[in-house]
């Protein structure tokens, strides 16, 4: 690892996690009110339905990532 510290502005990029933090939640919270609308399920196709599940999974991976480079930078 190279040592950033002093490379980067720590409470502005921490300031920009937070927000790309709390849009990953937004949007997780999102699918998931549709995932849970059984309405939602039980009329789209299996694909969407499918493809919102993957989306759901991708913007968990996300989230890890993100808290995980917050915790890091935060570390510094």
């Amino acid at each position: 690892m190279i040592p950033m510290a002093g490379l980067i502005d720590k409470d502005a990029e921490l300031a920009r996690l937070d927000k790309e933090i709390a849009k990953t939640q937004g949007e997780i919270k999102r699918i998931e009110g549709k995932l849970n609308n059984q309405g939602f399920v039980a009329k789209a196709p299996e694909a969407v339905v499918a493809a919102e599940r993957a989306k759901l999974d991708g913007y968990a991976e996300a989230l890890t990532k993100l808290e995980e480079q917050k915790a890091t930078i935060a570390a510094l």
